[in-house]
């Protein structure tokens, strides 16, 4: 069925009963990936284009990470401390005996939560030994086992507990926890190599400091501190906002105004180039996170010295388009989720595929410019 109707430029497209919002010319279809954009929201040299979708899913059940670490309910700690950690019953929950031997690229994530927690990859906890970036997307069952994850470094210079403590937290225990600016998270997800990622933050530190005035704070940019420690400092977080918060202000509102027409995630450009695009399956979903990952893009824009032309709507639609590559690769823990890594000309992509009772969708898609 293809019925196109112009309203006041913005055309709206009936698919199986559903209605989505597209900037498309009379006569025109929407595409066939099912993803719709909208009209860009600029803020200095960052461009985020909202993606629209032909249909939403229920995720109410999932928890993310900042949730789990702020109840309790989720406990992350050095590989070495979870040795020993058991259920003693149904409702108690699990222990953690000290030992040795904790590990650069490994930790441990226990989930209390009675729901199934959902990780991107990218989104930093601090603590431990060291601050660490997740290395990918994937589900932890509700009332899991211990569970390894893989994750990379982001604070080279420091290997000792931070006051004494193993446990891990969002950046302090704040409402929303640090998620990584893209090409950080590229080195994580796409390179998988542990040089790479401290490569990515170094430059990214660096860069951050020719950026701002940091007065007093030499030792907040310094390249052996952690990511996260750069990104409190005041004079950095200025700078961020700048950015930051009017786009999240502008899309919010979008959200808000589209809420029942399935707006799901964005594609990101800076410097007129596009570079990024995250996708989830509900609206719902993509505001619980839109506050990180409008400062990861938005951090992604700070440091970024290049000067381009501006990206088109039809580029960014182009670039949603293509999702299907020459290769793919595929990771399952059956029952819980399929992680799907596809590469196509110029491009990867990682979709998160929930394999949970009463899913079997993509909970989160993300895709970036080679």
């Amino acid at each position: 069925m293809r019925l196109a109707i112009a309203v006041t430029g913005i055309a709206l497209l009936v698919v199986a009963n559903v209605v989505i919002p597209c900037l498309l010319q009379a006569g025109e279809v929407a595409p066939a990936s099912g993803y719709a954009l909208l009209s860009p929201i600029h803020s200095g040299n960052l461009t985020v284009f909202p993606i629209a979708a032909s249909k939403s899913y229920e995720t109410a059940e999932f928890l993310t990470l900042d949730e789990g670490l702020r109840s309790g309910d989720v406990v992350v700690t050095e590989a070495g401390q979870a040795r020993g950690l058991i259920r003693h019953r149904p409702n108690e929950p699990a222990i953690m005996h000290p030992v040795r031997d904790a590990e650069v690229n490994r930790l441990i994530l226990v989930n209390n939560s009675k729901r199934p927690l959902l990780l991107l990859a990218g989104e930093i906890v601090t603590g431990g030994k060291q601050d660490r970036v997740i290395g990918k997307d994937r589900i932890v069952p509700a009332e899991s086992d211990p569970v390894d994850l893989s994750v990379f470094c982001v604070e080279p210079g420091r290997w000792v507990a931070a006051n004494g403590k193993y446990e891990f937290s969002n950046r302090g225990g704040s409402a929303v926890g640090l998620l990584a600016a893209p090409v950080v998270r590229s080195k994580a997800m796409a390179a998988k190599d542990q040089q790479q990622v401290w490569d990515s933050v170094r430059s990214s530190q660096h860069a951050m400091a020719e950026s701002v005035e940091v007065t007093g704070a030499a030792p907040a940019v310094n390249a052996e501190s952690s990511y996260a420690r750069v990104m409190d400092n005041r004079e950095v977080q200025k700078q961020v906002d700048a950015v930051a918060e009017p786009m999240q202000r502008s899309y919010e509102s979008v959200i808000r105004q589209l809420r029942d027409k399935h707006a799901v995630g964005v594609v990101v450009a800076v410097n007129g180039e596009i570079v990024w695009a995250d996708i989830f399956a509900s609206t719902q979903l993509l505001q619980k996170y839109w506050p990180k990952l409008a400062r990861s893009y938005a951090t992604e824009a700070v440091v970024t010295r290049a000067k381009g032309g501006e990206s088109s709507l039809k580029d960014a639609q182009k670039f949603v388009n293509e999702l299907e590559g020459r290769h793919e690769t595929s990771e399952t823990e059956p029952g819980i989720y399929r992680q799907t890594e596809i590469t196509g000309h110029g491009f990867k992509v990682f979709e998160l595929t929930s394999l949970l009772p009463k899913t079997g969708f993509a909970v989160h898609v993300a895709k970036m410019a080679d």
